[in-house]
């Protein structure tokens, strides 16, 4: 080791000792090395002089500061301030690399502040992504542990978690910046976070003035959302669940394109109410996997602050339950029996159940932030053994009603019922300790099923048009309302604000997916109009569509084939919004659309789509749908144009099977526009989805893993003998 690394070590050890430092290692193993690059000597970070408005956090510490190699060369500095439980980092690039500006990343729930550093590297990497930037990076853990069981209960004071602690994290990096970077002016500061983070996001912005120069809210949800927009998909999944193959059929390319076909009058209305609602419908293909998802985490809050409906349901005139109970018989389920066995996490992995499946390094995603934390006791109670199983029909979530023994009289959220076997939900691990053998207790899912249709009873105003379908001619609800609407009060304790679009002098780019089926692609528009109706005249909102995304920003995607990832476009939208505030380059215009009975539609064109993400188009013996023998050649003709103000394609590739397996990919030349052939012969009999994928990339970011905006499309292939 060279004396100069040797003396480094030794500062950066003196570093912590004078500033009351933890050594931790870092990713590539080493505590103060950055091998073959030059690194400036910092002195220990002065926490002291922090000037801020907000008392709560005047007192800064840092308990860690060092250089770190893992996933590029940058100066980590860790703490928190004194009083609270409000933890942050920050990852701070060379020098050389450093352009002034800060991205500060936000989780959908209070989370941890290490998550950043968890991840690859690669695409996904928030570290190395703002590094390339010019930016260094800010995460904390939204101002303390939430416990998700609890709900908001978990909240002393919402408005910490809401945008306080990150509005002091933001602010006192802008101190530490200064040491870091002698010289250096106030660094810009962006703020983006997804779905729950959205909210948060927008509340951050709308909360403070001068914290933050602009945000991306990304999959971002309206003061509606929540419980309406799993509700109505979860009706959609029982009703629907043996009709979902000729659906996704019907919708998929070279289909019949009428997905209500073959449906009975009770299966029509209930897709439909979906679709007005403003469910892809081409997001159907997931049905199988979609579950819960948010709502497993929800479902208390709601049962809490409207109790009464779940008896109104079943027992008042206008509820679903009490006009139609004949559509409950089959699938409502009260079964009584006593506990036989308790199951634990690794009796229930030894039978090969998950129960609770993701990867640590997705934790913080917005699929997965209503999940209960990795890496489970394999003692914690997971589910139970019944001494007499229940009647095998659908089920998506209900309670376990203990009726005898040490919770006598309380609910525990179910998820699965497996045979004999129940396994739970989001629940609180020192409350189902307390179950017993021997217990009285009864799977119920009536509630669960009277969510199903909850939003026909919360019709808001008139400026969320999808509800126009449970009101009459006058403008009147149809059915009983509820004594409040519960989304915004949900949506203040998360943002503490109700996204009243007032940013001040901010600039927002909204980043959405198309085939977003947690937050209806809709509520984009509905934030961007809220934003555009308090500019008065400032161009001052951007909202790109990504096409054949989901809702996820996890790096895990469930279908390659068909989906794409939105990490690239919301890369490009955070650089984008830098150069809007910092330079005055307006960044190109937002994606065309139109919004017709729920559904966004785009144009087919890339002029009239806009946006920044290319367009694919293709096609099979120049159709949408091909029908051949086996070993009989298909041609495949592709058009890929990219954005007309976003860079230049970079390669297109092919899947001829439909499995997620790309091959044959081409150099597209840095061209604007290609046309791209290739031909296959299918051995076997079959139906087969052929793929044809492309990615443009903006100029400065040829080269590296950030910013690829990739788009696909698909053709149907029927192979006979």
């Amino acid at each position: 080791m060279s004396s100069r690394i040797l003396r480094a070590a030794a500062m950066a050890s003196m570093a912590c000792l004078a500033a009351a430092c933890t050594t931790v290692e870092d990713a590539g193993g080493s505590v103060a090395s950055v091998t073959g690059t030059a690194r400036p000597e910092i002195k220990p970070i002065d926490a002291t002089g922090f000037a801020t408005t907000d008392a709560l956090f005047a007192k800064p510490f840092i308990d860690v500061q060092e250089w770190r190699s893992a996933p590029v060369p940058h100066f980590y500095v860790h703490g928190g301030f004194e009083g609270t439980a409000t933890r942050f980092s920050y990852y701070f690039p060379l020098a050389k690399d450093y352009q002034g500006r800060f991205f500060q990343h936000v989780t959908p729930v209070p989370d941890s502040e290490n998550l950043a550093q968890k991840m690859p590297e690669g695409k996904f990497n928030k570290i190395g992504f703002a590094a390339a930037s010019g930016a260094y990076f800010v995460e904390t853990n939204g101002g303390g542990s939430f416990d998700i069981t609890k709900g908001s209960q978990a909240l002393a004071d919402p408005t910490i978690t809401a945008f306080r602690a990150n509005a002091a994290a933001a602010q006192f990096s802008r101190h530490v910046a200064a040491q870091v970077y002698p010289g250096s002016k106030r660094p810009y500061g962006y703020v983006y976070g997804g779905s729950g983070g959205a909210f948060r996001t927008i509340g951050s912005l709308e909360s403070t003035e001068g914290v933050w120069d602009g945000g991306v809210p990304y999959v971002n949800g309206s003061t509606m959302a929540i419980p309406n927009m799993f509700t109505v998909r979860m009706q959609a999944l029982r009703v629907l669940r043996d009709k979902f193959p000729q659906i996704v059929d019907a919708l998929e390319p070279g289909g019949s394109g009428d997905p209500y076909a073959g449906l009975t009058p009770h299966e029509s209305e209930v897709l439909r109410e979906a679709e007005k609602m403003g469910f892809p419908m081409e997001s159907w293909f997931g049905w199988r996997t979609m579950g819960l998802h948010g709502f497993a985490a929800l479902y208390g809050g709601v049962s809490m602050a409207d109790p009464s409906y779940f008896t109104d349901f079943w027992t008042k005139p206008g509820y679903l339950g009490h006009d139609r109970r004949d559509l409950f018989k089959e699938d409502r389920l009260q079964h009584t029996s006593t506990i036989a066995d308790i199951v634990t996490v690794g009796e229930a992995a030894a039978m090969g159940i998950d129960s609770n499946p993701f990867s640590e390094t997705s934790r913080g995603g917005v699929d997965n932030a209503f999940m209960l934390p990795a890496g489970a006791d394999p003692d914690q109670i997971v589910g139970l053994r019944l001494a007499e199983a229940p009647r095998q029909t659908y089920f998506l979530g209900g309670e376990l009603m203990v009726q005898s023994g040490a919770l006598a009289g309380q609910r525990v959220f179910l998820d699965k019922i497996r045979g004999d076997m129940i396994l739970f939900g989001v629940t609180e691990p020192k409350q189902i300790a307390k179950l017993a053998v021997g217990d009285t207790v009864m799977v119920d899912n009536s509630n669960f099923l009277a969510m199903e249709s909850y939003h026909r009873h919360q019709v808001p105003g008139s400026d969320f048009p999808v509800w126009d379908q449970f009101r009459d001619k006058a403008g009147q609800p149809i059915y009983p309302q509820r004594p409040f609407l519960v989304g915004p009060l949900f949506v203040r304790s998360t943002a503490g604000t109700t996204l009243t679009g007032n940013v001040g002098s901010e600039k927002v780019v909204l980043a959405a997916s198309l085939w977003d089926r947690e937050a209806m692609p809709w509520q984009a528009d509905w934030y961007r109009r809220r934003v555009v109706a308090n500019a008065g005249g400032t161009d001052n909102v951007r909202l790109y569509f990504t096409e054949h995304a989901l809702h996820g920003d996890e790096p895990d995607n469930e279908d390659p084939s068909r989906i794409v990832s939105y990490q690239g476009p919301l890369q490009q939208s955070l650089r984008l919004l830098a150069d809007w505030v910092e330079h005055g380059k307006v960044p190109p215009a937002s994606t065309g659309y139109t919004i017709a009975d729920g559904q966004v539609l785009v144009p087919g064109g890339a002029v009239q789509r806009n946006g920044i993400q290319p367009v694919v188009s293709l096609t099979a013996n120049g159709s949408s749908r091909a029908e051949v023998r086996v070993g009989q050649q298909v041609r495949f003709e592709g058009n890929v144009v990219s954005a007309p103000a976003i860079g230049a394609l970079v390669w297109a590739d092919w899947d001829y099977d439909g499995d997620g397996t790309f091959v044959d990919r081409v150099p597209l030349s840095k061209k604007s526009a290609a046309m791209v052939r290739g031909t296959h012969r299918f051995a076997t009999p079959g139906t087969y989805f052929v793929t044809l994928r492309a990615m443009s990339q903006p100029q400065d970011a040829l080269g590296t893993p950030y910013a690829e905006l990739i788009n696909l499309a698909r053709v149907r292939v029927v192979v006979s003998r």
